[in-house]
């Protein structure tokens, strides 16, 4: 690692460095822009598509209100575990970052090669195609299937504007998450609104929460899986950990993003299916694919169709979010040289991570051929919950083998361990419960990276046409190696 350090330069701390040594990520996240980044990141397609699958797991509307309340809780214990992390390791990068520093250079690889090669190309990917569906809906009315090709074409464009966009402008991104952040709250207040007027004129199933426990559940396998679903509409929590070296006076402002944002989601989400199960029987619910149109179709009327346009903003915002963390994590990995040098460079006028950006879209879009909304989101969570818990155990092994470390924040101990177990859980459910070979292919792949990590990480074998290319590339895009902020 002192390698890597060496050739990128040292640390810095603003902009360009006084002696001209080399350039920086500028701070321009305030509290507000991390906050809509976070509940920008979690308000994604999901509470608008598919609550029905915690409901499906549970049996009951009250009991998988209560796993939606648990999935707050878990997401609200994750996001301060992590924020003590960030103030113990003040880099960029999130769960690579805070690996890297305590368990090594190793596991710290297999986590990012997964994570720049898999996981968050293709959950962009994901989140792209639904917007793409809710965006050429209008247009096909009647029609029970889309046109691949249309469909391919518009999340592939939604990609590819979004890189522009992020290449741009670091500020720019951050308007766009703040606008889009501010129009998915409305959209899920709207849906709050709505169930609570059918409710005042007397019109919503209230016969529901008569017997709001009953048949539920009592498997401890369909709880897990339960939660499963429901996580996946949190999933986002840990995105302003990822750029933290853009994020203004990070130690105190990362602490006030996650107690303003989670329970703000939390609340909304809680809300809005309390709303849902106002207005829509339990065998409506379940029947339904997209809960959040059958609910407009009833409330709304004419008017449905603002729910179509509520899904592909908020999907179009997470894209975004994704984007602009994603790429922060592909730029420091590289910084460390755990990815090739160039990823590591920015912009020298717009201080924008370009190459990592770049490199981020073009994974997305050859995913986005051959993949659908379900396939890729099937497994992303089961590699997340992963790396969650390999995280949380860092947490854990300062708190035994660090224990005089200076923290400005400190978490109670119970919470790591907690979200240690719930990790571990999280992650041997889903084999448990329902094996499949694709758990088999995704290990494999993770192993894959040790024999990469070897041969250009630990050997450094880079072949000379390599550096070449690197050369002429970052002529081309007019990018500079960069320094670190610490502050």
């Amino acid at each position: 690692m002192e390698r890597s350090q060496e050739r990128n330069g040292g640390e810095g701390v603003a902009g360009r460095e006084p002696g001209g040594e080399g350039l920086r990520l500028r701070r321009e996240i305030g509290l507000w822009s991390a906050v809509s980044l976070m509940a920008g990141c979690m308000i994604g397609s999901g509470v608008f598509m598919s609550p029905q699958g915690v409901l499906v797991y549970m049996g009951s509307p009250g009991a998988s209100l209560v796993v939606w309340a648990g999935c707050g809780l878990l997401a609200m214990m994750g996001a301060l575990c992590y924020a003590e992390l960030s103030a113990l390791v003040p880099k960029s990068g999130g769960e690579y970052a805070y690996i890297l520093q305590i368990f090594g250079s190793l596991p710290a690889f297999l986590v990012i090669y997964t994570f720049v090669l898999l996981v968050r190309p293709a959950a962009i990917a994901a989140v792209s195609l639904s917007f793409a569906e809710y965006a050429v809906t209008p247009f096909y009315p009647g029609c029970s299937s889309m046109p691949q090709a249309v469909l391919k074409g518009v999340a592939a464009s939604c990609i590819l504007l979004l890189t522009l966009v992020n290449c741009w402008s670091s500020r720019l991104a951050t308007m766009l998450v703040n606008v889009c952040a501010v129009a998915k709250v409305f959209s899920l207040l709207v849906i709050v609104v709505g169930g609570a007027v059918v409710l005042g004129q007397g019109r919503g199933h209230t016969e529901t929460f008569l017997l709001a426990f009953h048949n539920t559940t009592q498997q401890a396998g369909r709880i897990g899986m339960a939660f499963y679903q429901g996580m996946w509409s949190f999933d986002g929590w840990n995105n302003v950990n990822y750029v933290v070296e853009e994020l203004k006076n990070p130690k105190q402002n990362l602490v006030w993003a996650v107690m303003i944002a989670i329970p703000l989601v939390t609340s909304l989400y809680l809300l809005v299916n309390i709303s849902y199960l106002l207005v829509l029987s339990p065998n409506e619910i379940l029947s339904s694919d997209a809960m959040a149109v059958s609910w407009g179709n009833q409330v709304l009327g004419a008017w449905a169709w603002l729910v179509s346009l509520a899904v592909v903003l908020s999907t179009f915002g997470s894209a975004n979010g994704m984007f602009f963390g994603g790429s922060r994590v592909c730029y420091v990995a590289a910084r460390e040289g755990h990815m090739p040098q160039l990823l590591s460079m920015v912009h020298v006028h717009r201080l924008t991570p370009t190459p990592a950006l770049m490199f981020t879209t073009a994974v997305a879009l050859v995913l986005v051929i051959p993949g659908s909304f379900s396939t890729i989101v099937n497994f992303l969570s089961f590699l997340g919950w992963i790396t969650y818990g390999t995280t949380i155990g860092c947490l854990l092994y300062l708190r035994i083998k660090k224990k005089n470390l200076p923290r400005p924040y400190k978490v109670p101990t119970i919470i790591p361990v907690i979200m240690l177990l719930a990790s571990l859980y999280l992650v041997l459910a889903p084999i448990i419960d329902h094996p499949q070979i694709e758990f088999l292919y995704i290990f494999l792949f993770l192993l894959s990276g040790i024999p990469v990590y070897f041969l250009f990480v630990y050997f450094q074998c880079h072949p000379r046409c390599l550096q070449m290319a690197t050369l002429y590339l970052q002529l081309l895009l007019e990018v500079a190696p960069t320094t670190k902020n610490v502050d």
